[in-house]
């Protein structure tokens, strides 16, 4: 297993549906450990192009996965609301997150 340890800030997806704080919320993942995480693919992707991880922000674990982000040209992690609450995140905060990704991704 590879873990990344990295510092990103948290933002929140947003379109005409977006509902404040029960929107997705994300951090992206940044480019080189992006491009490691793709060439270290064994597998094909799973749905969407997903790649499941362990995180951590502060003290909150969980189990998720990072998603290929079309824009960035990076993957993005989820920021689960209970996290967000757990670690008091707000939009714009910088998170530092490890990432461990599973293998055989």
């Amino acid at each position: 297993m590879t873990t990344y340890d990295f510092i990103a800030p948290l933002w929140r997806w947003s379109d005409e549906r977006s509902d404040g704080d029960a929107s997705w919320h994300f951090v992206t993942v940044p480019a080189a450990p992006s491009e490691q995480i793709r060439e270290a693919l064994v597998d094909p992707p799973r749905g969407f192009g997903s790649v499941r991880v362990a995180a951590r922000a502060g003290a909150t674990t969980w189990e998720t996965s990072v998603f290929p982000d079309k824009r960035s040209g990076c993957y993005v992690l989820p920021m689960k609301r209970s996290v967000r609450i757990a670690e008091d995140l707000v939009p714009g905060d910088p998170v530092a997150v490890s990432l461990t990704v599973h293998d055989g991704t």
